[in-house]
């Protein structure tokens, strides 16, 4: 026959983890010392114009290719704006990988 679990032996549910997961990101945001694990991912500064040359389009032909306004990156090439995080990824990604981007974009439409 089987003994039942005590509460002790049971193992936390998904609920009580995930609580005691905020419980601890709340903590650590306020300052106090916990052992929490930080990610930082650098996102790499991109020469917006130099990518563009580099695969031989015009800024219109580019901005269409990959999804971007026109004017968004004129700004860019000009120095007016810079791109914000997930722009320099796609950008970061373009610059080594246009082909995969041209190909996910091609099968999402």
């Amino acid at each position: 026959m089987k003994k039942a679990r005590t509460s002790m032996e049971r193992k936390s549910s998904a609920g009580s983890r995930i609580v005691a997961s905020l419980r601890e990101a709340v903590d650590w945001a306020e300052g106090k010392d916990v052992a929490v694990r930080v990610t930082q991912v650098e996102v790499p500064t991109v020469d917006v114009r130099e990518v563009r040359r580099k695969l031989g389009l015009s800024q219109a032909a580019f901005a269409a290719k990959f999804g971007f306004q026109p004017a968004t990156l004129r700004n860019w090439e000009q120095g007016r704006t810079r791109p914000d995080g997930p722009a320099r990824v796609l950008l970061a990604v373009i610059a080594q990988h246009p082909e995969a981007v041209e190909d996910s974009l091609r099968r999402a439409s």
